[in-house]
């Protein structure tokens, strides 16, 4: 991170105009239907294509790097014991991957706050369950501690009661369709209160032209917590440091990586939560198999370790992970390539278009 804090002197650069139209309120119709933006970071070239023309501006032999989280439906919706007004919890730390029923005190947020006062008992229902919970406490960012008792593996009953936190720009509930196109076709580990939405873009038809074109995968697991969704402050650049998100690099991952490095083979992030993942892991110098916290924060002035290439969404105007596409790719040529975007009407955010970034 040396010279990071120099680099930015505050947070005006990582602003942009987009009309509101672009902000993508559904997935294209078919799975890897999107637009693709090609931005160079020696030359500052952009070319426009089609996703699924992605294989021919990848470098050859490319070893590529998902992130296998997958969204747990953890927006509850409910109402207090013996009332009938609505309120909504979304659990930030679902524990997604335990079996044991019972009792979890979980961090969540919440609204309206005046129905979330510390002793409230409240009850979430869906698919046949009750879902009963009580406010033990209240943080100073008005997070709310809640004690759920859960009647099977939290998991199951998440996936019965819940419903997809689809991000605050798409101004929808969550419907069917999401359940399967706001998750990769290769998530696996559940636990995600947000999609690694690089990844949405890929069919399994994909993924397997690409390995029969000569690319190699790998897989990590970071899991995409609300705070990506958080707007950046100056007291993250004062602390140079970020939300927390749980990483999981593992031994087979770190050695692909450290294989490719060491024969000059590129290795392409996909999604800003793979990159993350990885230079988190190589912060010694090369990809370490590593698990554990992270609030690592990634910005103009980085020293990236680990990749070559970054496939990625188009972010929101001022958020961490602008940041990072700008720390990657230059700041100059991150603001051509958006405007360019904007110029073309490309689809924005999660379920928008996409960019390689070589």
């Amino acid at each position: 991170m040396n010279g990071a804090a120099k680099a930015i002197k505050g947070l005006e650069d990582f602003f942009f105009d987009l009309p509101r139209e672009l902000i993508a309120q559904e997935p294209p119709k078919r799975r890897g239907d999107s637009r693709l933006l090609v931005l160079s970071r020696d030359t500052g070239r952009i070319e426009l294509d089609v996703f699924p023309a992605l294989d021919r501006h990848l470098p050859p032999g490319s070893l590529l790097v998902f992130n296998d989280a997958k969204v747990t439906p953890a927006r509850l919706y409910g109402r207090k014991k013996g009332r009938t007004g609505l309120l909504e919890a979304l659990v930030l730390n679902p524990p997604a991957e335990s079996k044991r029923e019972g009792v979890y005190d979980l961090w969540c947020m919440g609204s309206p706050g005046k129905r979330l006062k510390t002793g409230s008992e409240l009850v979430f229902e869906g698919g046949g369950l009750a879902l009963e919970a009580k406010v033990l406490d209240i943080n100073p960012a008005g997070h709310r501690l809640l004690r759920f008792s859960f009647p099977g593996p939290p998991a199951e009953v998440l996936e019965r009661v819940g419903h997809l936190p689809l991000p605050p720009y798409i101004k929808r509930p969550d419907g069917r369709e999401d359940h399967v196109r706001y998750q990769t076709v290769y998530a696996r580990r559940p636990g995600a209160v947000a999609a690694p939405t690089a990844g949405l873009h890929f069919t399994a038809d994909h993924l397997k032209r690409l390995r029969e074109g000569g690319h190699e995968t790998a897989s990590l697991h970071l899991r995409v917590g609300a705070g990506t969704f958080l707007p950046l402050s100056e007291r993250n650049l004062e602390t140079g440091s970020l939300h927390e998100e749980y990483v999981e690099v593992g031994l087979e991952t770190a050695r692909k990586v450290k294989d490719a490095k060491t024969h000059a083979v590129p290795v392409v992030s996909v999604g800003t939560t793979s990159l993350r993942a990885l230079e988190w892991a190589a912060l010694s110098g090369e990809v370490e198999p590593k698990s554990g916290l992270t609030d690592i924060f990634i910005r103009p002035g980085f020293a990236f370790r680990a990749a070559d290439a970054l496939l990625t969404n188009f972010h929101l105007p001022g958020s961490s992970l602008i940041m990072l596409a700008a720390a990657f790719a230059g700041l100059h040529n991150l603001r051509r390539a958006y405007a360019a975007a904007v110029r073309e009407g490309f689809r924005f955010f999660s379920y928008g278009d996409a960019m390689l970034i070589v």
